[in-house]
């Protein structure tokens, strides 16, 4: 590793830890072509206008430049003010412009460039985060840091993409919310929240983490009312956008990551909690998933999950081709719970909460119907043709037998 790009006084920093050769990020006339594998900078889009950056640099054109001045497979790591400034004393002037978060991922996202060979590039999102320092001792989720690498543009975009672009999209989360309640994504919102939730007897000061967070309203309720610490993890950048907007204001420490929990790696020993909601559906190896949380439970943690499966045998047709359309991995309660049992948890417990998911889908699809006209408002027709539709599917197949719902907790001795 010899080539490195930093923006300030940044650079001179990281120089003394990294003892590599770097380039100050300052000049407009600065004009790389595929020379670095790592760009760095913190705290410099903050200070450019949508249309304007320093010395009349478009913050999409800086992000373009960025792009070829990296080598295919290259890093780009930046870190950035969001929302508003992160201490409170009053300033005469402050050129800062406090963005979204959404508004950096889009532009990144979006980028692209071509080399002399008619070769496309992009940049693929590693991770976006808050930055857990100032998540732990202020409170604040308004600093935000990603990373992204440079790859060769691909038809096929991966799971990732497919969840926000088709499953998760932003309308489409929103809808949902509409339905299971204020933050939350998933069956039974606050109720179920509360009612799984109390399984767990949190202390103070414990640490949690939820393995698909969604929009974070178990976390908020988590970290507001038994004062943990909590980090949630999602697949979905539309999804953490929402979280860390939702988190502004609120004063918790909760911290917010997009990661694949199957790449995502973490110390033995760190949570005494995971907690996972209809959501580990998704993950085709569950097995080694749980080797992981098994790995970063600390002695005495407890796992909790509530999740999708299927009854036991061979499903029918319709039901495998919705289970095939969804890329979903279902298992019957019983060998769901056993997979828990060879990953090395002990006292796992594994039920059959069916009975109570068709009870909660009716309560939601009841009220979805009564307030008919308020959700074509908010959204369309079509939005409320889908989720009615999609309820009542829901209902078919669980009255049925087919699709089952199970809860699942276990321990680390």
């Amino acid at each position: 590793m010899s080539e490195v790009l930093l923006n300030g006084c940044f650079g001179v920093q990281l120089y003394w830890v990294l003892k590599i050769p770097f380039i100050i990020l300052h000049s407009s006339y600065i004009c790389f072509y595929a020379g670095f594998w790592i760009i760095i900078k913190s705290v410099l889009f903050c200070y450019c206008s949508v249309k304007f950056s320093c010395h009349a640099l478009q913050v999409e054109n800086l992000a373009a430049r960025m792009l070829k001045w990296l080598k295919v497979g290259g890093f780009i790591f930046f870190r950035e003010s969001c929302f508003h400034q992160s201490g409170d004393s009053k300033r005469k002037y402050n050129p800062t412009h406090y963005r979204e978060p959404r508004f950096y991922t889009k532009v990144f996202k979006e980028c692209c460039s071509r080399d002399e060979s008619g070769n496309s590039f992009e940049l693929s999102l590693v991770g976006c985060k808050c930055i857990g320092a100032y998540v732990r001792n202020k409170k604040n989720q308004n600093q935000i840091c990603w990373t992204w690498q440079k790859v060769r543009s691909q038809d096929d975009k991966g799971f990732q993409q497919f969840l926000d672009n088709v499953q998760y999209k932003c309308n489409g989360i929103l809808r949902y919310e509409r339905v299971f309640g204020s933050g939350f994504v998933s069956t039974g919102g606050i109720e179920t929240t509360k009612e799984f939730v109390a399984k767990l007897e949190l202390k103070p000061g414990q640490k949690v983490l939820d393995v698909g967070c969604g929009i974070g309203g178990g976390d908020f309720y988590m970290a507001e009312n038994f004062d943990v610490e909590v980090v949630g993890i999602d697949l979905s950048i539309n999804m953490i956008s929402i979280a860390i907007e939702r988190a502004i204001g609120l004063k918790c420490s909760v911290e917010f990551e997009v990661a694949d929990c199957t790449a995502k790696t973490y110390p033995e020993n760190t949570f005494d909690v995971i907690y996972s909601r209809d959501t580990i559906l998704h993950i085709q190896d569950k097995p080694a998933l749980f080797r992981s949380f098994y790995k970063w439970l600390k002695p005495g943690g407890k796992v909790l999950i509530s999740d999708y499966c299927k009854s036991a045998g061979t499903p029918s047709s319709e039901f495998a081709e919705y289970i095939k359309q969804r890329g979903y991995d279902l298992h019957d309660v019983k060998a769901y719970g056993q997979m828990l049992r060879d990953a090395g948890f002990n006292e796992v417990i594994a039920e059959d909460r069916t009975d109570q998911f068709i009870q909660v889908l009716q309560r939601e699809l009841k009220a979805v119907e009564k307030n008919k006209e308020d959700f074509i408002s908010d959204f369309s027709e079509e939005d409320y043709n889908d989720i009615v539709g999609g309820w009542k599917a829901k209902l078919i197949r669980t009255t049925c037998g087919e699709q089952r719902w199970g809860l699942f907790i276990a321990r680390k001795n």
